[in-house]
């Protein structure tokens, strides 16, 4: 009906058979709703992002920011862009 239009038009399209099987769905069919897992621990999981791109301010550029998804309580580490993988596991270690 965007580009054609007569009188009747609704009625003539509700009668088409041709029209009925080929009409596209205006709407994406729902899927089944999952709960989500119940989380009983503290600092059992965790959430991990690090800033970057800050300005430099005594050497650290970035900030390492851990989360815990159960309390929501938040830790910030000062680090700099280039950490290596292992310096990351041991400002974890450190601070959290």
């Amino acid at each position: 009906m965007r580009n054609y239009w007569w009188p009747g038009v609704t009625r003539d399209v509700e009668r088409c058979n041709m029209c009925q099987r080929m009409k596209n769905r205006m709407e994406i069919l729902a899927g089944k709703l999952k709960l989500s897992k119940v989380l009983e621990k503290l600092w059992m999981y965790l959430m991990m992002d690090c800033i970057t791109k800050l300005p430099l301010v005594a050497g650290k550029d970035a900030i390492l920011v851990v989360c815990n998804r159960l309390s929501k309580m938040t830790h910030f580490v000062v680090t700099t862009e280039g950490t290596s993988v292992e310096e990351l596991e041991r400002l974890f270690r450190n601070n959290i």
